[in-house]
C-alpha cells in the first residue's frame, strides 16, 4: 500500500481541484469482488439516463469497466496510463459509449506499471488531479461533464491514492459479507490520511451495500451492522444479488441496457436518484 503521508508534495505547487467543474467521485474499496466496477458502469449509466453527462475514468489495469461498456482493446488508442504518465491529455483518451451522455477514459494493462514508472516523481499523487483540470477549459461544442466517476483498482496503491487526491468525495461499494466492516475500517483510515496530507476537502459521499441476498440471514445482519456503524453515510438503496447484473458485462452492456426491468437496474436507478439528492443537499449546505 502507498502511504499517503509519504506522498505529500513538500514545497511543490499542488494542482487545485476543478473549480465549478464536474463532481469527481472515486469508487473505491481495497477489497476485490465487492462491485466497484459494476457500480461505476451502472451508476454512470443511470446518471446519464436521467440527463447527466458522465465520464468514467477506468483506473484499474484489468480494464473491466472499459470492457463492460463495450470498448474493445483495439479501440483504446490512448488510455488512462498515457494520461497519467503525461503522454496525452485526458480529452484525447475519452471515448463515447453506446449509452447517450456516457463516456469513458479506458484502461489497459500498461497501467500496472504506473507506480514503478512515476514512483519517485514529486507530483506522483496528483497526476489524475492535473489531468482532470483540463476538463475545466470550456469548449464551444462541449457542454462539459456533470460527473466524473473513477473506478479504482482493488488495492490501496498509488492509483487509488491518485483517485482520492483528485476526488471531491468517495463512494464505497460494500459487499454484504462477514468481513465487510473490517475492510471498511482500513479504507476509512486511508481516506483520513489522504485528507490530512493531500486533499483536505475529501469526504465520504456514501456507502452502497451490494450483493444483498434476502434469503441469507447474514446479509441482513451486515446491513444492520453497517448502518449502525456509519449511520446516514449509508445509502438507503441496497443493490441485490442479481443474475442479470452478473450477465450484462459479458455482453459489453450496462445492466440498464441489458435488462432495464430487472431488480438490479431498478436499484441502480434509485441509487442515482440518491446520489443526485445528496449532491443537492451538499450544495445547499455550501459543502460541494
Amino acid at each position: 500500500m502507498s502511504d499517503p503521508s509519504s506522498l505529500a508534495p513538500g514545497d511543490e505547487p499542488v494542482p487545485h481541484l476543478i473549480p465549478h467543474g464536474p463532481r469527481v467521485l472515486a469508487i473505491a474499496n481495497q477489497k476485490g469482488g465487492v462491485g466497484k466496477t459494476t457500480t461505476a458502469i451502472n451508476l454512470g449509466t443511470a446518471l446519464a439516463a436521467v440527463g447527466e453527462k458522465v465520464l468514467i475514468v477506468d483506473l484499474d489495469p484489468q480494464g473491466n469497466a472499459s470492457t463492460g461498456l463495450g470498448i474493445d482493446r483495439a479501440s483504446r488508442r490512448f488510455s488512462t496510463y498515457d494520461v497519467l504518465v503525461g503522454e496525452t491529455p485526458l480529452r484525447s483518451a475519452v471515448l463515447p459509449t453506446a449509452v447517450p451522455r456516457l463516456f469513458i477514459a479506458p484502461s489497459t494493462i500498461d497501467l500496472s506499471g504506473f507506480e514503478l514508472e512515476v514512483g519517485q516523481a514529486r507530483d506522483r499523487a496528483f497526476r489524475l488531479r492535473s489531468a482532470l483540470a483540463g476538463l475545466a477549459v470550456p469548449r464551444p461544442d462541449d457542454a462539459g461533464f456533470n460527473y466524473v466517476l473513477v473506478d479504482c483498482p482493488p488495492s490501496l496503491n498509488l492509483l487509488t491514492v491518485n483517485a482520492m487526491a483528485a476526488a471531491n468525495a468517495i463512494l464505497v461499494p460494500l459487499q454484504c459479507e462477514f468481513f465487510a466492516l473490517e475492510g471498511l475500517s482500513q479504507l476509512l483510515k486511508t481516506v483520513e490520511q489522504v485528507k490530512q496530507t493531500l486533499n483536505p476537502g475529501l469526504s465520504i459521499h456514501g456507502i452502497v451495500l451490494t450483493m444483498f441476498d434476502a434469503r441469507n440471514n447474514l446479509s441482513g445482519q451486515v446491513v444492520a451492522d453497517v448502518r449502525e456503524f456509519m449511520g446516514k453515510k449509508v445509502y438507503d438503496t441496497v443493490i441485490p444479488r442479481n443474475v442479470r447484473v452478473s450477465e450484462a458485462p459479458s455482453y459489453g452492456k450496462p445492466v440498464l441496457v441489458y435488462d432495464l426491468k430487472c431488480v438490479g437496474s431498478e436499484a441502480y436507478l434509485r441509487l442515482a436518484t440518491e446520489v443526485i439528492q445528496r449532491e443537492r443537499e451538499l450544495t445547499a449546505q455550501g459543502l460541494s
